[in-house]
Formats: C-alpha cells, structure tokens, sequence
C-alpha cells in the first residue's frame, strides 16, 4: 500500500472537493517530482484519468486516491494527514523512506 489518507485528510479533500466544486469522478492523485530543497516534492491534485497497468487505487473514507506506480517506490508506508494550527494550515507527509527533508516538509531526499 503506497500510501494511507487519514480520515482528517480526507475531510479536507471532501471540503475542497465542494467548495471548488469539481467534479464527483474526479480522483485525488498523489505522486513524487523532481526538484525541492531535497531533491523530491510531493504533489497533489485531482485527476481523471487512471490506468490500471502504471497506476495504483485506494480509498479512504470515501475519497479515491490514485498513486502512479513509479511514486509508489517513495511513497510507501507515507501517511497523509492534514494539520491545522496557528503557524501552518496544510497536508502533511509522513513519509517512512525519507532520509532527509527540508524545514517545510514539501520536499524530501529518499
């Protein structure tokens, strides 16, 4: 399992989802990109597409997430959750094969 959706995490998808009101068959599609501080960054978006031979799906509580199988070598075991507080607002990466990541917490070496 390349990557887990906390059920915080996954309200805040939901919340986004009706406010921006995108469309229901819409996946969230979470993936690894070159460049950061640390040499990878996380990213995070919606996406339609999924193809059974280079992706891998999941859900958790009720939100689709789609991992293409390349990002699945750096993100398994990575735990998604989303933090609220008075200095940060935003999703954060738990991310078991990172050996280093810069003080935001957007990109990481692996």
């Amino acid at each position: 399992m390349a990557v887990i959706l906390t059920e915080k995490a996954a309200s805040e998808v939901k919340r986004i989802i009706a406010d921006q009101k995108i469309e229901p068959e819409m996946r969230l599609r979470v993936g690894v990109t070159g460049g950061g501080c640390s040499g990878f960054s996380y990213a995070l978006g919606f996406d339609k597409t999924y193809d059974e031979k280079t992706d891998s799906q999941y859900e958790y509580h009720g939100v689709p997430v789609v991992v293409d199988k390349k990002s699945a070598l750096y993100l398994d075991g990575t735990t998604i959750d989303f933090y609220e507080g008075l200095e940060a607002r935003g999703f954060k990466f738990d991310n078991p094969n990172a050996v280093k990541s810069c003080g935001c917490g957007s990109s990481f070496q692996a």
